[in-house]
């Protein structure tokens, strides 16, 4: 059953396509036309049980039209893939690309679904070597298989995650060279990037595997970076003001809310404001 069939009932998205893209993105749709701002990400993008997410804040300040291209787990993948999507970018006046996981993409070890980065596809040679006797058949979904590894086999696991890192630099680098219009970069997360040499073999807070250290490796593509880090604030209320059915309360939980999605919006505005300022 898919998301937006799940979650009609509580919250409507106003499901739509652009172009020829097999994807469903949320509306209402924009006319392309003239100015307008492109916003690519996942899941907080789209802003699942949230009524306006950053992406509808923007607008709001900015009164230009922000057509929201956030994709349920969406990777880099997701975005190269579609070509709709990457004409819309070319054509905006800037885009803004929320920060996404190193987990959710194709690299040497194994393969993901093109356009549901979350799905895991198959393990290559590679992979099969790395870690002898797994059976993969059993893993449908990138974290869960991460995550097994990661508890069993930690120093493989560690050899695994660096070539997640270096496919992430790669892929991001591609990604915002092929839009080819000044990309905002936008970390919107419930922690702050890791410094250099932070983290270990394990599984943590999306975005997963992403430090400071490999944000620093795609620098200068961006036309700038931010920090919209979750306030503590806007951590402590929740799911306050979110729409969802009782059923998805502990999905809801894991997202970011309204208050998060307003301090982000207002960074992101001003940046924004900012760099067209700059363009004349």
């Amino acid at each position: 059953m898919s998301f937006e069939k799940r979650s009609a009932a509580a919250l409507d998205y106003f499901p739509c396509h652009y172009g020829r893209s097999r994807n469903l993105f949320r509306g209402p749709r924009k006319r392309m036309e003239g100015d307008y701002i492109a916003f690519l990400g996942g899941t907080d993008t789209y802003g699942r049980f949230v009524p306006r997410p950053f992406p509808a804040l923007v607008e709001d300040r900015l009164g230009l039209p922000c057509v929201n291209f956030g994709w349920m787990n969406a990777g880099p993948d997701a975005f190269l893939n579609d070509e709709a999507v990457l004409a819309a970018a070319q054509g905006a006046r800037a885009v803004v690309l929320q920060v996404p996981g190193a987990q959710n993409l194709t690299n040497r070890y194994y393969a993901v679904h093109p356009r549901r980065n979350d799905r895991f596809v198959e393990a290559s040679e590679l992979m099969r070597r790395l870690f002898p006797g797994v059976d993969f058949t059993e893993y449908h979904f990138t974290r869960h298989l991460l995550g097994a590894l990661a508890a069993g086999h930690p120093e493989r696991f560690a050899i695994l995650k660096v070539e997640l890192q270096a496919a992430w630099v790669a892929r991001m680098g591609e990604l915002i060279d092929r839009i080819g219009r000044p990309v905002l970069l936008v970390w919107f997360a419930r922690r702050a990037p890791e410094p250099v040499g932070a983290g270990g073999p394990e599984i943590g807070r999306d975005p997963l595997f992403v430090t400071a250290e490999i944000l620093a490796q795609i620098a200068p593509r961006p036309a700038s970076v931010i920090d919209a880090t979750a306030s503590a604030t806007a951590l402590a209320a929740g799911t306050a003001g979110m729409v969802f059915a009782d059923i998805e309360a502990p999905a809801a939980a894991e997202l970011m809310g309204p208050a998060a999605h307003g301090e982000a919006a207002e960074r992101i505005a001003a940046h924004l404001a900012d760099m067209m300022a700059l363009e004349g």
